[in-house]
């Protein structure tokens, strides 16, 4: 039989409204992929890590540490602030040394217990930065272990540092919190081999692929709230009753009227 004209017209209308559920079926797949692939790294790693791109950062480190040895001439100049600034930092010191030992390690250990996580972020000369939650008891050397097992040439000596001024970080014995590095941290990464120092990628394949993915940016349904119980009703006061009046008396005659 001859087919309508507009027979096509149905069958183009129909594959463009299931277009947009094919595509949000799949970017819920790419989603949950992404998702598992970054909690197998996590597991794999010990670590909760987060992987993005420096984007803000228009210098590099080498660059901030030489543009801040360069100031003007009226930097120097003692100004009345820097005066008020020594006094009470003299003032400040003079008070610590009047406390006695056992409330200073009172006051340090309730400063650290304050303190739950240390955030160390590690960027990398290509402008990745490799975000790692670590425990502020752990020790330095966690991080590098972790570093070893993430970067592409872990057969090659490495080194991380703090800018400015550029110090690199020699004892790796020390925790997070006792270096400063609680409850977070920059440091930066660099090959300790001048012929590759420059040569990127730094990170493994895999690792750069979780770029820009986080767990922690998800929504979180809104919690189910309980059914609220009915209010109870506020108990009815029995309104009072009226006074009894009282009976009236029957006139009586007196005994002095004889009739």
């Amino acid at each position: 039989p001859p087919r309508s004209k507009y027979s096509g017209w149905r069958l183009c209308s129909l594959s463009i409204s299931f277009l947009p559920l094919r595509l949000g079926i799949k970017i819920s797949m790419d989603a949950e992929e992404a998702k598992a692939k970054l909690l197998a790294v996590q597991k794999e790693l010990g670590h909760e890590i987060r992987v993005f791109t420096n984007t803000t950062a228009s210098e590099k480190p080498d660059d901030v540490s030489a543009s801040a040895t360069e100031e003007p001439d009226d930097f120097y100049d003692f100004t009345p602030e820097d005066y008020y600034q020594i006094m009470s930092e003299k003032i400040g010191a003079q008070s610590q040394v009047l406390k006695t030992r056992k409330i200073r390690e009172a006051e340090a250990a309730v400063r650290r217990a304050r303190i739950t996580k240390a955030v160390i972020r590690v960027r990398f000369p290509d402008n990745y930065v490799l975000e790692v939650k670590f425990q502020p008891a752990e020790k330095i050397q966690s991080l590098m272990d972790l570093l070893t097992k993430v970067v592409a040439r872990p057969d090659l000596p490495f080194y991380i540092y703090t800018t400015p001024p550029k110090e690199r970080i020699k004892d790796t014995s020390k925790d997070f919190y006792s270096a400063g590095f609680a409850p977070g941290a920059i440091v930066y990464f660099s090959y300790d081999w001048p012929k590759v120092a420059k040569e990127g990628p730094y990170l493994r394949d895999d690792i750069l692929s979780l770029n820009g993915l986080d767990l922690s940016a998800e929504q979180v349904d809104d919690p189910v709230h309980p059914e609220q119980e009915p209010k109870p009703k506020p108990p009815e006061v029995a309104s009072p009753l009226p006074d009894p009046k009282p009976a009236a008396k029957k006139p009586t005659k007196p005994k002095w009227l004889k009739l």
